[in-house]
């Protein structure tokens, strides 16, 4: 089975509450996927399905973009640790001139192309772990990344580095425990509805970030 036929046969096409706009390929229930992807780590060495679920991070940044598209309007943009690529989508909804999706995990980055597909946009994908790659882009998405300490380490040097290039860089985030206190300019907030499942509450207030260098 390919990335691509996993994600079809264990997801549905929906819509995320706050951004009805774009459909997606989306688990409907936690636990059937989590033991899904069980068999697929086991063979395939790869992450838990972040990718099957329309974060708040990443709801909020997709409208961020589809209200105010001139932020990314003939821009190069990357959503970084896409997920399920709904910013990336919406950067190409909102008319960017060309948009990556970075993922280590071969589902999501399949999932990205599905529904890039699926609203009719084009969303480049490029392999592997880019942190550290220098700076190709005018603005780069960040939605929902502080969860971990490690994750926040190996990546937010990285992040203000390309801040210093002139790049803007957007950090979406719902209240998690390692978002950095300092350097950070807030922009806008929304109320994104969550589940029990996935969340402990069913609203994330989450507040839009420039980063600053």
């Amino acid at each position: 089975m390919t990335p691509e036929e996993f994600v079809t046969a264990h997801t549905t096409v929906t819509r995320a509450a706050l951004v009805p706009e774009i459909a997606l390929h989306l688990a409907s229930e936690i636990t059937p996927i989590w033991q899904a992807t069980e068999t697929w780590l086991k063979e395939h060495n790869i992450e838990p399905p972040f990718w099957a679920f329309a974060w708040p991070g990443g709801q909020a940044t997709a409208r961020l973009l589809l209200d105010d598209p001139a932020r990314v309007a003939g821009k190069r943009v990357l959503d970084f640790a896409a997920g399920c690529g709904i910013a990336a989508v919406a950067a190409a909804m909102a008319g960017a001139a060309v948009v990556e999706a970075a993922e280590i995990d071969p589902l999501a980055l399949a999932s990205v192309r599905l529904n890039a597909a699926l609203n009719g946009v084009h969303v480049e994908t490029p392999e592997g772990d880019i942190v550290g790659t220098p700076c190709r882009w005018d603005v780069i998405l960040a939605g929902d990344v502080c969860y971990e300490a490690p994750m926040t380490a190996h990546i937010l040097p990285w992040l203000r580095g390309l801040a210093a290039t002139g790049a803007e860089v957007l950090l979406a985030d719902p209240g998690r425990a390692y978002l950095p206190r300092q350097g950070l300019e807030p922009l806008a907030r929304h109320a994104v509805p969550t589940t029990l499942e996935l969340e402990d509450r069913t609203l994330r207030e989450v507040t839009l970030f420039r980063l600053l260098p």
